[in-house]
């Protein structure tokens, strides 16, 4: 008779919340996120993000208010976006020692010293036409671009950032702004290179949150998201480019990147919530289909299991207020 009855039970080590805390395999720290902000130069107040329920452009000027509250509420690092009203065809304010790059960074360091800084290095915000570097008739340049991101990577470390995070997408721009800092003696500003960027649909919401102008697509240089052999590759080449960590963009769709990189490098690896992500997950919960906080964290820990060691997500400062 006792053959007829499982041996095997799993559901014992899952009978209440002690047993199920005690067993759990993957948990995420407030320390493991990244808040990613939106700075706009030349406003006097909070600009609600539509498309992005809770996040606002954060006025600069208020800047350093801001990061003090991050670093109250527990968050440890920031990624800083710019909104830029200085725009031209190559994005020249980006490394302007007064430009907003550097004027984010050091503001963000003057404020709390102890918070990693983490400069966006791209140029979408920054140019007329909102691609990521130079254009050359339809097409982007991709090595006169490097040479901008290696002016722009220097500009943001003489600031103060601690990392600096290329998103352009150009090929070689981890060794071209290794090589830039180097010969600037910046040899401690550390590189997390947006390794793994897919072009993605998952972006739409981004593009209001940091105004680019951008017509067209950038799939050109950003990669196939069907592509997944390429995509370990793509990381692989940001590491013996002399990478610190490496980054997939978007995450929640690419798990299975995140585990093939995971398993693929030996360095740390950031994964990257992105805006259509935090968008699809905010409405759905103000329409009353889903717990958002629940999904939140579920979403962010599926993404930590798959193998990320840092998560950037908008979600930061509402995982802090409700203590995780």
């Amino acid at each position: 008779m006792s053959n007829l009855f499982p041996a095997v039970r799993p559901r014992r080590l899952r009978q209440n919340e002690s047993l199920r805390t005690l067993f759990q395999e993957t948990e995420f720290r407030l320390d493991d996120l990244i808040l990613p902000i939106f700075v706009e130069e030349g406003i006097d107040d909070f600009v609600p993000i539509s498309s992005m329920p809770g996040v606002n452009r954060i006025p600069e000027k208020m800047l350093a208010r801001e990061i003090e509250r991050y670093a109250r509420a527990g968050i440890r690092s920031v990624m800083t976006f710019g909104v830029s009203h200085h725009l031209d065809d190559v994005g020249s304010d980006t490394w302007s020692e007064n430009g907003l790059v550097a004027r984010m960074a050091r503001t963000c360091k003057d404020a709390v010293p102890e918070m990693v800084v983490m400069s966006d290095t791209c140029f979408c915000e920054y140019t007329s036409h909102g691609h990521c570097g130079v254009l050359h008739g339809r097409a982007v340049d991709n090595d006169a671009t490097l040479i901008n991101l290696g002016k722009q990577a220097v500009i943001a470390a003489a600031a103060g950032a601690d990392f600096i995070a290329p998103s352009a997408a150009m090929d070689g721009q981890v060794l071209a702004i290794r090589g830039a800092l180097d010969a600037a003696g910046f040899h401690d500003t550390a590189i997390m290179a947006y390794s793994t960027k897919f072009a993605s649909s998952l972006y739409g919401p981004f593009r209001e949150a940091g105004g680019t102008a951008l017509k067209g697509d950038r799939k050109a240089y950003q990669m196939n998201p069907m592509n997944r052999r390429e995509a370990v590759r793509e990381s692989l080449l940001d590491e013996q480019e002399g990478a610190d960590a490496l980054m997939v963009k978007p995450a929640g769709a690419y798990l299975d990147v995140i585990a093939d990189i995971r398993a693929a490098s030996r360095l740390p690896l950031a994964a990257y919530q992105v805006s259509g992500e935090y968008a699809m997950i905010k409405f759905a919960g103000l329409a009353g289909a889903i717990d958002e906080g629940r999904v939140a964290r579920e979403s962010i820990g599926a993404i930590k299991r798959a193998g990320a060691d840092l998560i950037l997500t908008y979600f930061a400062m509402d995982l802090a207020r409700d203590g995780i």
